[in-house]
């Protein structure tokens, strides 16, 4: 899957692009080209190898066998190089020691069918195509296609779609024919990734393992990939949900990704800030203040939550903590009002009560998760209106203590291994006891001033007893964190929330273990995601099986998964950063180092991330202890 969106390009590792499922070229979630079959002297090349070049580009690499002599040896070397903006280089490669004349055909395909249509198996039949200029055009009553080749094809069929060639390759020639692909009227991909997030492609990560340059490049890569402008505000990006399902704006998987990817800059946090402040809800009523988003499945045990819900409180987190990390005064000031109607939404919808319930859902149920994005959005909002003498934080302040003090009792379920906290909190008081990978959000507690983190939900024996069922075999596949314990009756190895590693919340558990100390939970759940990339190619798709990690085995793909996906492209840098514990306060001119002390990849260095708008640099050394290398003039060390 090559992607620049709002262009991405689908194909098997055979190279040919058949029409079958959901192969072929999209532009803005219309495929605009089906079918790209290539013959060389009348036959289908032999596939040999196909990789990935970058994001938003592929290889594939054929051969082509032309005497009758029985010898083994190919005689041609068939050379395709895919992008997603719509362009394939087709070249001829000659090991023959004598002169041939090669026919080329390329059949060409489409239904200009939108994604959701192919993705649901209801594209419709091929279009018919026309003869144009140097390639073929095809019509529907809602889109126009066009395919230019160079150098033109000297014979066109529009009934078959074909352009065709005679190609003459001198002994160790080569020979290219470039397609492209457009809709008709649509210029070149401008893809977002090009301009922001430049400086993050400089981003290294160098050590004793040799999995980390890897993920952080195809992080970068994929986060670039993923890049959109508001239409009406092209300065500004946001990171679309993922590919091919989610080429759009989900608010809440926007502001994740933005918070994980902190560490190389703010500029794409601004954007996805400004973007989502411009949807933000108004007006009287109980949805005044929040930042919509759609209903996203809750796993088996639970009715599907609002994403906007957990958007709205991911916006004052996301300010507060990218102004922690080097957003300039100007920009926090112009975006503080919108965090402020979050909060008062906030206030407002726990009104005289303690929990906070799903806004699709009034009457309950209270979710876990949620307590915990809210009291962490009271907090670190508070310290946000207080730094700018801003709005009520002792109201906040004082909400987020009386919830501390209840969670820790009506959130707990008890039982003979010492307890879990619930899932849920019904509207009569019985709770959802499952045990379930939401739960790691509960050490996610968000960064305040001087390097310190906010306090938790839950005390010191319930923190210590989650990592310890976290880093259980209940949980911890080998390859990641299961979404739902594998003990409990609805599990499914493949259930987006009932039991499948999602990728995000992985790497939330291990941030979070690492931070409160249990670096052994930590490190596990880590070499079990560093496995799982590797496995991936280092493109983390959101999520696949949580199937137990075996001897010689490979974690099994998820057929529904985005990938790439934001969360998971973020989740790489998260990760990787969260290892040297980089705590800055760059209002206050510091940055605090709280390395994990266990090393669990050995020497780890990170170089050209960003604090307070400039280069930043540490390194960890094998016995756990950081040093910088780089910095902004005149940022100190932190105590």
């Amino acid at each position: 899957m090559c992607v620049a969106l709002p262009a991405l390009a689908i194909s098997t590792d055979q190279g040919q692009l058949t029409g079958r499922g959901l192969e072929g070229f999209y532009r803005s979630g219309r495929r605009i080209l089906s079918r790209c079959q290539l013959r060389v002297a009348g036959r289908e090349p032999t596939a040999v190898q196909a990789r990935m070049l970058s994001a938003d580009s592929a290889r594939f690499v054929a051969t082509l066998r032309l005497s009758t002599d029985g010898g083994p040896d190919p005689e041609v070397v068939v050379e395709r190089i895919r992008y997603a903006d719509g362009t394939e280089r087709i070249a001829l490669h000659s090991a023959s020691a004598r002169p041939l004349r090669l026919p080329v055909e390329v059949s060409l395909g489409t239904d200009l069918a939108e994604v959701g249509l192919v993705a649901s198996g209801r594209a419709g039949p091929e279009l018919p195509a026309s003869v144009h200029d140097s390639g073929m055009r095809w019509s529907s009553a809602t889109a126009h296609c066009v395919v230019t080749a160079d150098p033109a094809p000297e014979d066109a069929l529009a009934s078959a779609g074909l352009l065709r060639w005679e190609i003459d390759l001198p002994p160790g020639a080569s020979r290219t024919v470039e397609l492209r692909v457009r809709p008709e009227g649509g210029g070149p991909i401008r893809a977002a990734g090009h301009s922001a997030l430049r400086s993050a492609a400089t981003a290294r990560a160098v050590g004793d393992d040799p999995r980390v340059q890897p993920l952080l490049d195809r992080s970068v890569e994929d986060l670039q990939a993923l890049l959109l402008r508001d239409p009406e505000h092209p300065t500004d990006t946001y990171l679309a949900a993922g590919a091919p399902w989610r080429c759009g704006l989900a608010p809440a998987e926007a502001l994740a990704a933005a918070r994980m990817a902190l560490p190389l800059g703010t500029r794409l946090a601004a954007g996805t800030l400004r973007t989502l402040a411009r949807s933000q809800l108004a007006g009287p009523g109980p949805k005044s203040g929040m930042i919509p988003g759609p209903l996203r499945d809750a796993g088996p045990y639970l009715p599907p939550g609002c994403t906007g819900t957990e958007a709205t409180l991911l916006f004052p987190v996301l300010l507060a903590e990218a102004w922690r990390w080097g957003l300039p005064g100007q920009e926090v000031a112009q975006l503080l009002p919108t965090a402020e109607r979050c909060l008062r939404w906030l206030c407002s919808a726990v009104d005289d009560g303690v929990f906070l319930v799903d806004a699709a859902h009034p009457r309950g149920p209270a979710r876990c998760e949620v307590q915990a994005h809210a009291h962490r959005a009271a907090l670190l909002g508070a310290d946000l209106l207080d730094a700018h003498g801003h709005g009520d934080s002792l109201g906040l302040r004082q909400w987020a203590g009386r919830l501390r003090s209840a969670f820790r009792e009506a959130f707990w379920a008890e039982d003979r291994a010492g307890g879990r906290p619930a899932a849920a909190r019904l509207a009569d008081g019985r709770l959802v006891p499952h045990l379930a990978g939401g739960a790691a959000h509960l050490l996610d507690t968000g960064l305040l001033g001087s390097g310190t983190l906010a306090p938790g939900l839950l005390d010191k024996v319930q923190t210590e007893q989650l990592a310890r069922l976290l880093g259980g075999p209940a949980m911890d596949t080998g390859w990641g964190l299961r979404s739902l314990g594998a003990k409990e009756a609805t599990y499914n190895p493949f259930g987006h929330r009932g039991g499948a590693v999602r990728v995000h919340e992985t790497a939330v558990a291990v941030a979070g273990l690492a931070a409160a100390g249990y670096e052994k939970e930590a490190s596990s759940l880590l070499r079990g995601l560093l496995a799982a990339a590797e496995s991936f190619g280092h493109r983390l798709p959101e999520m696949y099986a949580g199937e137990q990690r075996t001897e010689g085995g490979a974690p099994l793909p998820h057929p529904a998964a985005c990938r790439p996906a934001a969360t998971a492209a973020a989740a790489g840098v998260h990760v990787l950063t969260a290892l040297a514990g980089i705590r800055p306060d760059a209002p206050a001119g510091t940055v605090t180092l709280r390395p994990v002390r266990s090393a669990p990849l050995g020497e780890l260095g990170l170089t050209a991330l960003s604090v307070a708008g400039a280069p930043f640099s540490v390194r960890v050394s094998r016995l756990g202890l950081a040093m910088v290398e780089e910095a902004a003039d005149g940022l100190q060390l932190g105590v």
